[in-house]
């Protein structure tokens, strides 16, 4: 063999060893990691942790429940554990209707959704809904003003 081919034959033994180790580094560090997850996350105590996401989860700023966007009032708490389990608390927000309309959407989600019948709560979760997302009547927007007009072509 020549000299030429000698060296690149050692020159591609050389990264292929180099390409081996570090895939089984690589896989060594997966499998050490599949084996012990918490060495991934800092090394603060879990009881911190459950503190925090608890504070996070009561929150409430400017009269809204930070979590899911509801209005803090009486019933919220109600509407969040029996709206929020099988929905976002978007979808509720996002609606505006009167108690009757609730009430309609409740028999609704009943019948056809398999909501459980919500009992002595149903009165207090639809007057909190129709309190906080009831009709706004909303009038026609104002006229746009100063504006400057071009001719489409």
């Amino acid at each position: 063999m020549s000299e030429v081919f000698r060296k690149q034959v050692k020159r591609l033994m050389g990264m292929l060893t180099i390409f081996m180790f570090l895939i089984i580094l690589f896989l060594g560090g997966l499998i050490y990691f599949q084996n012990h997850p918490e060495k991934l996350y800092l090394n603060a105590p879990e009881e911190e942790l459950v503190e925090i996401s608890e504070q996070i989860d009561d929150k409430i700023e400017n009269g809204i429940h930070v979590r899911t966007g509801f209005v803090a009032d009486e019933g919220m708490d109600l509407v969040i554990q029996n709206c929020t389990s099988c929905h976002s608390s978007k979808l509720v927000t996002q609606n505006r209707m009167s108690k009757e309309g609730w009430e309609a959407t409740i028999l609704w989600m009943q019948e056809t959704q398999n909501l459980w019948d919500l009992g002595a709560n149903q009165d207090v979760i639809t007057a909190y809904l129709a309190k906080n997302y009831g009709p706004v009547a909303k009038g026609r927007r104002q006229n746009l003003k100063d504006i400057d007009w071009y001719p489409l072509k």
